[in-house]
């Protein structure tokens, strides 16, 4: 089965990046142009989300409270690709399972939070 790697980043202020990608199951055989056009409706402009929100591991810069002016909570959308990959979702979920958090959180609106919290 081919699977969905959904690829996305978190970028500073200052233009750093660092990135990261999970892979869902895609039973439903969804084509890539669904998902994407799907996912790009749902983000805030600029395709920008709130990881934990969705449920999968946030990538931010910094590392032992180190924080700079130019962190803030949001990671951003890249791409989508169809890979032959393992899952790796920790919840195990379709990537139509996938697109249900992401759309609930949209919903619900996308929750800003201070960055000093995760520290």
């Amino acid at each position: 089965m081919k699977n969905i790697r959904f690829n996305y980043l978190y970028r500073d202020g200052s233009n750093f990046r660092s990135v990261g990608e999970v892979v869902f199951s895609n039973p439903d055989n969804l084509s890539t142009n669904f998902i994407e056009n799907k996912l790009v409706l749902l983000f805030l402009p600029d395709k920008l989300f709130i990881a934990s929100q969705i449920f999968i591991p946030e990538v931010f810069l910094f590392i032992d409270g180190k924080m700079t002016s130019s962190d803030h909570c949001y990671h951003e959308f890249d791409s989508i690709e169809i890979c032959k990959d393992e899952e790796t979702d920790r919840r195990h979920r379709s990537i139509l399972d996938f697109l249900d958090d992401v759309e609930n959180a949209s919903l619900e609106g996308w929750k800003a939070f201070d960055i000093r919290d995760r520290c």
